[in-house]
């Protein structure tokens, strides 16, 4: 945790608290990323330019903000692609089964004292920390 810092935590906690709110006051949505960019594969009548106006809104945003702090998040050239590639199948398939993501359920989910969410969110928890360790102590590659 050598890169940890509070307030950037707090203030981007906050950030995403305030957007998640926001969606669901003036859109009546939940922000849940994984169910946003489905619905984009397979959208509904008139339910498609938000969706795409959010995903251009978080690229843009990262883009922004790695230009004003290039320094801010150094860029890793040493974890193997043949892990990288089946790692993101997995947070699909999971994402798929737990019918939901970490900003649903962690952030939306438990604010609205969802008990499938809490659950959800304790397993992707749980599930990170197991993957943690397999890849820093069993497999062996150092962050």
């Amino acid at each position: 945790m050598e890169n940890f810092t509070p307030y950037s935590a707090i203030f981007g906690g906050m950030l995403i608290g305030l957007g998640a709110s926001l969606m669901l006051l003036f859109n009546g949505r939940i922000m849940g990323t994984s169910g946003i960019l489905s619905g984009l594969i397979s959208p509904s009548k008139g339910d498609w330019l938000w969706r795409v106006l959010f995903v251009v809104g978080m690229i843009a945003g990262a883009t922004f903000f790695l230009i004003i702090f290039p320094e801010s998040t150094p860029s890793r050239h040493d974890f193997p692609v043949s892990l990288l590639i089946p790692a993101g199948l997995l947070v699909g398939f999971g994402t798929r089964l737990g019918n939901g993501c970490t900003s649903g359920h962690g952030v939306c989910g438990i604010a609205r004292f969802s008990i499938r969410s809490i659950y959800a969110t304790l397993t992707f928890i749980v599930s990170g920390m197991l993957t943690v360790f397999v890849i820093r102590h069993l497999i062996g590659i150092a962050s």
